[in-house]
């Protein structure tokens, strides 16, 4: 096992560029597009039901985001701190960071299930009068909430498995859970094969049977594969050092994430004003541009690890090559989504059984919105550039600028004075914002960490020069 470490590590610091992000990129990008598909099919049979249930589940969105924010946040901060006791050989250290990783998603799954209980119906009638909506939507996500435990354990799971470099065993258990989910969407729903016709209920169930189901397989996983690790909760009592060692990385991702759920959730109530149907062309765009974005987000999740151990190594050429190969990947992939959504926005739409009044809101504003992927896809690496670096600062600040600062006060004056293809475009403009916002950030990080690295060369900047790197 020893010598596999080693093999490891020489991987990291020898193995050409471009095969070592493909190496260890594609599981998890593999596992985030079948759950970007999943989200698209869920969508799409929600449709069937009707817009009201489809304008109910884009009105979901900003709680269901919020235990995915809170479960990926505190899973980061375990796998920060996980990966580091395991580096430093102290194997009582990172079986604890993982074992109160658990007790404390657990936690959060309890917090989450009494709002789903107590406040749901409450949320929606915050939102709107519209009684069908209310009753959907109450409905979908007190079903979601009650029952996240899946969702939860799930993610801290996976991330326990990306911690040891087992990344092939969380495409495993989201992939056969999303697949799950898309089987049993129909049966559930329109109740086949016998079933009961449950409507959005069933979806809801559907998809906490598919998460309950990708829980268990990662807890397998975990027992039978991660020998690194020991789940051992015999005696356990919580360690209070290290639930701070795990929030004090955790908590920034939580709040980074969680920005997106405050502007969702103003977003929506802006465009309540003008229509139920404007908020479900929002949920439908949501879960289509997730197709798009999920590819880049696991290119990131696999740059970040390389970045981090050529600076510790101090091999500069490794991480410009990186950060650029990275930069072009990203922009590449965000060019065919805005080709796909400038050209083809009647057909995405007809996916969800569009009618005409949601076609004539949604086709321009699929092309309006995504304008923003030209800037996105240099805006998306770069802030993962920065947490490689542990300037993770730097992410909540560009976050919180694109999000609350820029879109959510653009829309509401834009709602207010242009109408409502100028609310969409509020989010392209708040995107070029913040690439301005990322490229004087990133001139900082470059040189504070980057330049300085062996000798300096101050032409080989990734971003400014197209270098050529062996």
């Amino acid at each position: 096992m020893v010598d596999n470490k080693i093999q490891a590590e020489n991987k990291m610091g020898t193995m050409p560029i471009n095969k070592l992000l493909l190496t260890m990129s594609l599981p998890i990008v593999i596992s985030m597009l079948i759950q970007a598909l999943y989200n698209i099919v869920d969508s799409v049979f929600i449709a069937q039901i009707g817009e009201d249930a489809l304008a109910a589940l884009s009105l979901s969105f900003p709680i269901q985001n919020l235990m995915i924010a809170v479960s990926i946040g505190t899973g980061v901060g375990v796998n920060a701190l996980l990966a580091r006791n395991l580096g430093e050989k102290n194997i009582k250290n990172a079986n604890r960071a993982a074992i109160n990783g658990v007790f404390i998603i657990i936690l959060s799954y309890i917090a989450f299930a009494i709002f789903g209980l107590l406040f749901t119906r409450k949320y929606f009638e915050m939102q709107t009068n519209d009684l069908k909506i209310i009753e959907y939507g109450t409905t979908y996500l007190r079903i979601c909430t009650v029952f996240s435990l899946g969702i939860f354990m799930e993610i801290m799971l996976e991330r326990i498995l990306q911690a040891t470099g087992k990344t092939i065993y969380t495409m495993l258990s989201q992939g056969i859970g999303a697949i799950t989910n898309i089987i049993l969407d129909p049966i559930l729903i329109f109740g086949l094969l016998g079933f009961p016709k449950l409507g959005v209920a069933g979806a809801a169930l559907a998809t906490v049977i598919g998460q309950f189901l990708s829980m268990f397989l990662a807890l397998y996983f975990n027992i039978r594969k991660n020998k690194e690790i020991n789940l051992n909760l015999i005696g356990f009592k919580p360690h209070f050092e290290t639930i701070k060692n795990i929030y004090s990385v955790g908590l920034p991702a939580i709040i980074m994430a969680s920005l997106g759920s405050v502007m969702t959730y103003g977003i929506n109530k802006i465009l309540l004003v003008f229509s139920t149907t404007a908020t479900a062309v929002f949920g439908v765009y949501f879960k289509l541009q997730s197709f798009i974005f999920m590819p880049v987000f696991g290119l990131n999740n696999g740059m970040v690890p390389i970045l981090a151990y050529n600076y510790g190594a101090q091999k500069k050429k490794r991480i410009t090559a990186t950060i650029r190969l990275s930069v072009y990947t990203a922009c590449f992939i965000m060019a065919l989504g805005i080709a796909t959504f400038q050209f083809l926005p009647r057909y995405l739409l007809q996916i969800f059984k569009a009618s005409d009044d949601m076609l004539i809101i949604g086709i321009p504003a699929l092309r309006i919105i995504s304008i923003n992927f030209i800037f996105a896809g240099f805006s998306i690496v770069v802030s993962s550039v920065y947490q490689a670096f542990g300037n993770g600062f730097y992410s909540l600040i560009v976050t919180f600028f694109r999000q609350i600062i820029f879109t959510l006060p653009l829309a509401f004056i834009f709602s207010k004075t242009l109408g409502i293809n100028a609310v969409w475009a509020s989010i392209p403009l708040a995107e070029f914002a913040s690439l301005i916002i990322n490229l004087f950030l990133y001139n900082s990080l470059y040189k504070n960490k980057i330049k300085n690295i062996g000798q300096a060369n101050t032409n080989d900047d990734p971003i400014l020069k197209a270098a050529e790197i062996k």
